[in-house]
């Protein structure tokens, strides 16, 4: 039988690892695929050795690193008898790292598939990664640059979040009637992360910006898809409040929220990038403790702290952060583009150069093909 080990950290990773299971399962007969993950990868038929949580952040990692070193551990075993004939590592790189350096000599061959962003911190990285992994896949075309001189075969391979776009492209009044929206009224879709840390610090942020969008704009609706692996037990008195205010929760489904969504507030991440293929005016926004914050400052080597203003070297979406991060000034800035005409149809077409990166690429697919020439099974 066929082996692929799939491992990720975080929820955006998830997703990419549960997109490339079902592409294994689509294109390969009798694969068997194991991993670390979530809900969204063991609704494709992942075999999870260990679950995620939204619990890795900088300062929250420190009350979690003992049970990390038991699935560490744990992970190695599994791979050292399971023997699979790929090891996919997804991001995660403190965790994935110290993996492949303990399963490198087993004779498994290992596929570095999303790789952490080295350009912009930590850059000597770039010269572990190529001597633990057999092939590096990158899902931003600027990457390639950074693996050039490594030694490690690295390919650009386009982005996973374009598949799940793909499929919900053309269908806004019907996934709004879905996920229970109006179809007439504008909708103001708001995502406050995957991790916990970006729940704490924004939730309630988010709930005075209903207010105030009730207040001087009554006839929008609002949605939050909350990620799957949030534990929404922690936050039920928050989401009470919000749905009082008529707020709509709904588990995951964020692209398809973006989707019929005419505005949004997003905490940086896949998410921005999400709303910024899908055409929807968004603003980032962002909260960590002020000892994250610091420390990120001094180490961090961008301008900018999401994608598209990043590829674009502009800002395209507007970036508050921290203590800019408040109800009152992200109001501002969504008011500025909804009575902002020609913003908007600026924007737009920012966005659609954005798309042009990773336009006839399919990141799954190529991935599996990868897997199946390091396995030799073409």
């Amino acid at each position: 039988m066929k082996k692929v080990f799939i491992i990720t950290g975080e929820s955006s990773g998830e997703l990419y690892g549960a997109l490339l299971a079902r592409e294994l399962g689509n294109r390969r007969d009798n694969v068997r695929v194991m991993g670390v993950g979530g809900e969204m990868m063991r609704r494709e038929g992942v075999e999870l050795v260990a679950e995620i949580s939204g619990a890795f952040g900088l300062m929250e990692l420190v009350s979690s690193l003992r049970e990390l070193r038991r699935t560490m551990n744990k992970v190695i075993r599994t791979i050292l008898n399971e023997k699979p004939d790929v090891v996919v590592l997804i991001d995660f790189p403190d965790f994935n790292i110290k993996v492949a350096k303990a399963i490198r000599h087993s004779g498994v061959k290992i596929l570095y598939y999303v790789s952490p962003q080295v350009w912009a911190w930590r850059k000597k990285r770039v010269n572990t990664i190529a001597k633990l992994s057999d092939y590096v896949a990158v899902i931003l075309p600027f990457e390639v640059e950074y693996y050039r001189d490594s030694g490690v075969k690295c390919e650009f391979v386009g982005h996973p979040i374009i598949e799940e776009i793909e499929s919900v492209k053309g269908g806004k009044c019907y996934i709004k009637e879905q996920v229970g929206l109006q179809g007439d009224a504008p909708v103001l879709a708001l995502l406050p992360g995957s991790r916990d840390s970006e729940m704490k610090r924004l939730l309630p942020v988010l709930s005075r910006l209903v207010d105030l969008f009730k207040e001087n704009y009554p006839d929008y609706q609002f949605i939050m898809p909350v990620a799957l692996n949030i534990d929404r037990g922690k936050y039920n008195s928050l989401f009470d409040r919000l749905r009082q205010k008529g707020v709509r929760i709904v588990d995951g489904e964020a692209v398809r929220v973006l989707s019929c969504s005419d505005l949004a507030v997003v905490a940086s991440g896949t998410a921005a990038l999400q709303a910024a293929l899908l055409e929807i005016p968004l603003v980032v926004i962002y909260r960590l403790s002020p000892l994250t914050y610091w420390i990120g400052r001094m180490i961090v080597d961008v301008k900018y702290i999401n994608l598209v203003n990043i590829m674009l070297d502009k800002e395209v979406i507007r970036e508050l952060l921290q203590g800019m991060a408040n109800a009152d000034t992200i109001f501002n800035e969504l008011k500025h583009t909804i009575e902002d005409e020609n913003l908007r149809n600026w924007m737009i077409p920012q966005f659609r150069k954005v798309g042009g990166f990773f336009a006839n690429r399919n990141a799954s697919r190529r991935v599996s093909e990868i897997i199946g020439e390091l396995a030799g099974w073409e």
